[in-house]
């Protein structure tokens, strides 16, 4: 099966691929590596499928060199990757450890030799155990740390990356990590978790000046976000709905672009009619000021949108529902490329002129696959996936929304938090036990549209 040719994309766009530290690099007892909360999550029983861990991942710190080819190879202009805070400091605070800043400058040279520009984040998931034995994100120094650390590592690298991510899914970090315990650092705290909120955002508008500080000219954030869906025309629904929304994608950022959180008094927060998050009381006079100081991009992941119908009597007041009549993913996710194209414009609908550009910083499917007896692993549902996804993104762009690059979910099959090994998102099969790597069909097909968009228009 032959996709015809996407549309042409505006000259400028990026191309790229993400993946997260703790996700590919294993090594996690090497060179002065500190432990993370992922590494104590993972050696709870019951937490992770199988009781997988990170510890080897796909090994990409011994095969940093073999993903950099593979990235060259698919003609990428931006590879995303994350910095694994347990490297810079082991700790989690104090001075920089060496070799784990050397280990991000030689990749991030290799990226730049490669014509690859390096966009790191600098927090996707992997706090230092030390921070989360004093509190967490629940404490509000945790936030000074996290801009210590930036600044430590703009120190070393902003002279050769343009482009810098603070946080990766605040987002999921409150709800999964803090609320509802199934992420690590595993605490159930529900609605008592939203202190984890501010404070990450608090630490993004600290790290931000760091950045600046250190010479970093472009700085951004990332969240997920999910269209919200009513399962119902009823006002219950409707009301459930956009708290839902309120909560997943508003919260995260109307502070970083109107300097003010979105109403929640749907969760019980009081309101005092001027601040409709008065009632958080862990916000602090100028932190919205921090929070709110310019950024150069949002960052959009995108999978699937959420439908909702209202739950009386709780306190998180609405329940999610299921969304019928789409192909799903290994993962048991609805595959709804215009929930993409929808998402973007109800970024630019909301915010307006104080909107920057934005970055689709994440998106890509589950799909089981094996090589098959000549080594290819046929994957046409990723393929579709990525042109349905891309022809998604075109239509936001072409309706006036200002998106200037795509990075896949991702590179290569790696661990997928909870589900360990089972889920395989990559464009390249890894062989969990060889480390062996082999392009997908997707691969190819991304290769190929990649030096289509970048050549002759």
């Amino acid at each position: 099966m032959t996709n015809p040719p996407l549309p042409r994309f505006p000259d400028g766009f990026g191309w790229g691929v993400a993946t997260s530290a703790y996700q590919i690099e294993g090594a996690v007892h090497e060179d002065g590596r500190g432990v993370s909360i992922w590494d104590t999550f993972c050696q709870q029983p019951g937490k992770i499928r199988g009781g997988q861990t990170g510890e080897v991942a796909t090994d990409s710190y011994h095969r940093w060199r073999e993903d950099v080819a593979l990235l060259a190879g698919l003609g990428v202009t931006a590879y995303r990757f994350s910095i694994a805070w347990p490297r810079v400091q082991p700790d989690g605070t104090g001075p920089a450890h060496d070799a784990g800043l050397d280990y991000y400058e030689r990749l991030a040279d290799a990226l730049l030799a490669a014509g690859i520009t390096p966009v790191p984040t600098l927090y996707h998931w992997d706090l230092p155990q030390p921070l989360e034995d004093a509190g967490g994100w629940l404490a509000r120094a945790t936030a000074q740390r996290f801009a210590d650390y930036a600044a430590l590592a703009a120190a070393r690298l902003a002279d050769r990356i343009p482009l810098w991510i603070t946080l990766n899914e605040p987002f999921v970090v409150t709800a999964f990590g803090y609320a509802l315990g199934i992420h690590a650092p595993g605490q159930a705290l529900m609605l008592d978790a939203l202190p984890t909120a501010h404070h990450q955002l608090l630490g993004h508008g600290l790290a931000t000046a760091a950045l600046r500080a250190a010479g970093a000219r472009q700085v951004m954030i990332t969240n997920n976000y999910s269209p919200a869906w009513a399962a119902s025309e009823s006002a219950a629904d409707r009301a459930a709905t956009a708290a839902y929304a309120s909560l997943h994608n508003w919260m995260f950022t109307d502070p970083v672009l109107l300097g003010r959180y979105p109403d929640l008094t749907a969760f019980g927060l009081a309101s005092d009619g001027q601040d409709p998050a008065s009632g958080l009381a862990c916000v602090q006079d100028g932190d919205l000021a921090a929070i709110s100081a310019p950024v150069d991009g949002i960052g959009v992941n995108y999978y699937t949108p959420t439908r909702l119908s209202a739950l009386p009597d709780s306190p998180l007041p609405f329940q999610m529902q299921p969304i019928a009549g789409y192909p799903v993913t290994s993962f048991g996710w609805p595959v709804v490329p215009a929930g993409l194209t929808e998402i973007l414009g109800q970024l630019a609908a909301r915010y307006g002129s104080a909107l920057p550009p934005l970055y689709v910083t994440e998106n890509g499917c589950a799909h089981e696959g094996q090589p098959d007896s000549d080594g290819t692993v046929h994957d046409q549902f990723r393929i579709d996936f990525l042109d349905s996804h891309l022809r998604a993104v075109h239509a936001a762009i072409s309706a006036g929304v200002d998106v200037r690059g795509y990075f896949h979910w991702t590179l290569a099959d790696n661990f997928e938090w909870t589900e360990g090994y089972t889920q395989r998102f990559g464009l390249v099969h890894v062989n969990q036990a060889s480390q062996a790597r082999t392009p997908k069909s997707s691969y190819a097909w991304y290769r190929d549209m990649i030096a289509a968009q970048r050549g002759p228009g």
